[in-house]
């Protein structure tokens, strides 16, 4: 009787882990032993790329773009544009040495419906189907500082004495645990898409990070579980899941062709050229 009260608990807590993470032990072993393409970008500054079979249920192709925080010379800015422009296009008019799609935004008006600060002025703010949907975390930026915080109405109405800020969600891992997700749109969490994320490290490295899908056979996509875990593994101490679908992009200043490292959607060919006009993006500059 103690052995069968052993085996069902034992089955119980494997199918909640399950469940919840909606990963297995051998992603774990996948992502642990990725073998990345290393590509230098300007100093302190990294681009990581892999094409990854067997992992999270298909083929993922992870980019991610490395930032040494320490350095004195890096700075971080939010760049909002109406009538909207591809990623590419805001990196190279804002001078950046790395750039990726920010938060969510309206597609037939153009403007974002998300929290959006610049230089101490509010453009816009949170709309209510976002706050009961997804949005709950916000980057927030002065020059050379970059932070990751919860966010929620209350504290829109307070403001916030950073001059940058942008609010995107779900806020994936706080302070090194990941976040429950209960209260986030199911159907949001658990379908898979192409995401983007920035995260912070615990050695103050900032991750941009791509995982491309609609891809069928090279890229199929991420659920917010998974690429939380993935984070995780890569050492996100805070991570914020950006604008995905269509919207993934992501940007360096000494990649080849437009700058863009990741195989956007939009154009449903696995290249480096479909990328989609968005609103706002967060980049970096010296």
């Amino acid at each position: 009787m103690k052995k069968n009260s052993l085996s069902i608990i034992f089955l119980f807590i494997c199918n909640v882990f399950c469940s919840v993470w909606a990963q297995t032990p051998e992603d774990f072993v996948t992502v642990r032993n990725i073998c990345w393409k290393i590509q230098k970008g300007g100093k302190g500054i990294v681009h990581k790329q892999a094409q990854v079979p067997n992992l999270y249920g298909g083929t993922q192709n992870i980019n991610i773009i490395e930032i040494d925080g320490r350095k004195k010379n890096i700075k971080y800015g939010i760049a909002a544009e109406n009538p909207n422009k591809k990623l590419s296009k805001i990196a190279t008019e804002h001078k950046a040495e790395a750039a990726i799609n920010g938060s969510y935004f309206n597609m037939l008006e153009g403007q974002s419906v998300c929290y959006l600060r610049l230089n101490g002025n509010v453009i816009d703010t949170t709309s209510l189907s976002e706050f009961n949907g997804r949005t709950n975390g916000i980057v927030l930026i002065d020059k050379q500082k970059i932070e990751i915080e919860a966010w929620n109405k209350s504290k829109e109405i307070a403001g916030t004495e950073f001059p940058t800020a942008l609010a995107s969600g779900p806020l994936m891992i706080k302070n090194g645990n990941v976040c429950d997700f209960s209260t986030v749109s199911q159907s949001f969490i658990n379908t898979k898409h192409p995401r983007s994320a920035i995260c912070i490290t615990r050695d103050k490295k900032i991750l941009l990070v791509t995982v491309d899908g609609r891809h069928e056979g090279n890229a199929i996509g991420i659920n917010i579980r998974e690429l939380a875990h993935l984070v995780k593994l890569l050492g996100a101490y805070d991570a914020l899941n950006l604008d995905g679908g269509g919207s993934t992009s992501l940007w360096l200043k000494q990649a080849e062709e437009n700058g863009i490292v990741n195989c956007p959607s939009d154009n449903r060919t696995f290249d480096h050229r479909g990328e989609r006009r968005i609103a706002n993006a967060i980049y970096i500059y010296k």
